[in-house]
């Protein structure tokens, strides 16, 4: 039997730091963020920073790439040795991109694929990635990687502050969130993914400080007594508030290993607007 050689894909909205992307060799999928005069690559070719000076003019729309653009990555990576893909997306309940992987590797031919729906979002399917990278380093064959990956999907938790819930209105990822309430009361709302992959409010809070300190609990409730923990913080346009929360949760959880720290995708600015901040939590045990 041929040795299995394992590639690992993910979509730039996962918010794998580039860092561990490079370490790893992982492959991307980006998104597109789509004006009415031109299109860009997430990640590629335009910063958060720049979408967040053109908000006041217009909101982009985001979509998934075309079926061309994934069969050139498939090209790539088979041309590169690899005999088996693990496609790692954002959850199947909030872009069609797990679909169109799942459909495209069906037919690809000279490559076994997989494409496993983390769920989640930003942060919480970039840990799912981080921790494929566990076991491939552990040497799980291809079948035994799929089968822990399910297994422990809902061992990863995201929590998202928005500063208001206008662009996920907009965008129409609203899912479970209701929208009018939170706008009417200057509520900040803490959104989360549920066990289908889809927004819902976690919890309301009124004011910043309020929604920060009641992130900060939730993250508490998931740590819980686990000892094996990673935690991520992923902001955006609110890197100073990220640094300070990150002090905060380095002191309060001494016992984890390993902390990321990054900015969210331009594609996912999109939809949730300037001051996010984000938080993902993967228990290991």
């Amino acid at each position: 039997m041929t040795k299995e050689k394992i590639a690992l894909l993910v979509d730039s909205g996962t918010d794998v730091p580039q860092e561990i992307i490079d370490a790893h060799h992982m492959y991307t999928i980006p998104l597109k963020i789509i004006y009415k005069d031109r299109e860009y690559t997430d990640k590629v070719d335009i910063t958060p920073e720049e979408i967040y000076a053109k908000l006041s003019q217009e909101i982009p729309s985001t979509s998934l790439p075309d079926g061309d653009t994934i069969n050139k990555i498939f090209d790539q990576i088979k041309k590169d040795g690899y005999t088996h893909v693990l496609a790692i997306t954002i959850s199947g309940g909030l872009s069609g991109t797990n679909n169109a992987v799942r459909l495209l590797g069906e037919h690809y031919e000279g490559l076994t694929t997989y494409a496993f729906d983390t769920k989640n979002i930003g942060i919480g399917a970039g840990l799912q990635a981080i921790r494929a990278t566990d076991l491939l380093q552990a040497g799980l064959s291809f079948s035994e990687l799929i089968t822990q990956l399910e297994k422990e999907v809902l061992q990863n938790k995201v929590y998202f502050n928005v500063a208001t819930l206008e662009y996920l209105q907009k965008g129409g990822r609203i899912g479970l969130v209701a929208s009018i309430l939170g706008n009417a009361l200057k509520l900040n709302p803490i959104i989360s993914c549920n066990d289908e992959g889809i927004y819902y409010t976690v919890a309301k809070a009124r004011g910043r400080k309020k929604s920060l300190e009641k992130s900060l609990s939730l993250i508490r409730a998931a740590v819980g007594n686990h000892q094996k923990i990673r935690l991520a913080i992923a902001h955006g346009d609110a890197l100073e508030e990220a640094k300070m929360m990150m002090e905060v949760l380095k002191k309060e959880f001494p016992q984890v290993k390993e902390f990321f720290f990054g900015q969210i995708s331009p594609a996912l600015v999109v939809h949730t607007g300037p001051g996010l901040l984000g938080f993902g939590i993967q228990a290991l045990d």
